[in-house]
């Protein structure tokens, strides 16, 4: 199975089940299992990581976070699903609204408490709002996304997930 990149594990037991195996590990035989350890940490670093990927990323276009519209795809953890428990893309959401982003999101399964919970506004991932966006970021790939039209019309995207290609497009 091929593993690339992305912006960090979500869901109800990937956060967690390693954890566990580490303590059980540690706890049985008295030694770290560092192999975990050093995932988790890896893990719990990306959402940081993709928001500094996309200040990098918008400098280089002499635009300023604060100043900045971003269009992020996707809350959920996993594609095609609703389920936003421990998503690394509410994580990512957080850190840019810190960083005083304004955020358009869309995501066509996850409730609209969530979106209240992140604070950005709800959008479709249509051409009148990747055409507002400084940046697009591609956090849940759903197959429902128009990725070719996100690719023809957004001035640059920042794909976390490898589903596009072009000369506007970056990748973890």
């Amino acid at each position: 199975m091929r593993f690339t990149p992305g912006p960090g594990v979500g869901g109800h037991c990937l956060p967690i089940d390693p954890s566990y195996l580490s303590w059980m590990v540690k706890r049985r035989t008295g030694q770290p299992f560092r192999f975990v350890e050093l995932a988790n940490s890896v893990n719990d670093q990306m959402p940081r990581y993709v928001a500094e990927r996309v200040a990098k990323s918008l400098n280089r276009a002499g635009i300023a976070v604060s100043r900045s519209k971003i269009l992020l795809l996707g809350l959920a953890y996993k594609r095609n699903t609703s389920d936003a428990r421990e998503s690394p893309a509410v994580a990512v959401a957080h850190h840019l609204v810190a960083d005083g982003a304004e955020l358009m999101i869309a995501d066509p399964y996850v409730t609209e408490e969530m979106f209240e919970r992140v604070g950005g506004r709800r959008v479709d991932a249509d051409e009148a709002a990747v055409a507002e966006a400084d940046l697009v970021v591609v956090l849940t790939d759903h197959d429902t996304f128009d990725y070719e039209l996100i690719g023809r019309v957004a001035t640059k995207v920042l794909d976390t997930r490898h589903r596009m290609e072009g000369p506007n497009v970056e990748h973890l």
